[in-house]
């Protein structure tokens, strides 16, 4: 069955449960203080708009878009489940993402990753983005690798 992805809340259980995963897993691999997490409290913010990727009900993916200034919008949270990769699930988020700030009018999306995240990285790149410095208020950090896309 196709994998479905919408807008939805984060303030569901499944979500809840989808987004401990995603942040257990960055902290395997960055220490605590470089981690960025947005909670799903924040996440349910009207600045942020969320995407779940579902396959028969299931939330296996997840990604947002949180809006600063009116200009510039920020990649966040983006996962998907182990048993789902390989299926482009977060290159369909991404391209989501970016055609909400497109419609939105914003002029530029950015994000921040982490320095062992490869599958990320490939995952920006084939979206279009470029790596850059450090964005919005992130401190420059060697746990970090800052990308940027123009939607001018």
């Amino acid at each position: 069955m196709a994998v479905e992805i919408a807008v939805e809340t984060p303030l569901q259980d499944d979500v809840r449960a989808l987004v401990a995963e995603l942040n257990a897993a960055l902290l395997e691999l960055t220490p605590p203080e470089h981690c960025y997490h947005l909670t799903v409290e924040q996440m349910a913010g009207a600045d942020t708009t969320v995407f779940i990727a579902r396959e028969n009900g299931l939330a296996v993916g997840c990604g947002a878009l949180k809006r600063h200034d009116g200009v510039v919008g920020e990649v966040k949270r983006m996962y998907t489940r182990p048993s789902h990769r390989g299926q482009k699930i977060g290159a369909q988020i991404v391209e989501r993402v970016e055609a909400l700030a497109r419609q939105e009018g914003l002029k530029r999306l950015v994000l921040e990753t982490g320095d062992r995240h490869p599958a990320a990285w490939t995952v920006y790149e084939r979206a279009g983005f470029s790596r850059c410095g450090p964005v919005l208020d992130y401190p420059d950090s060697t746990w970090s690798v800052f990308y940027e896309k123009s939607l001018a």
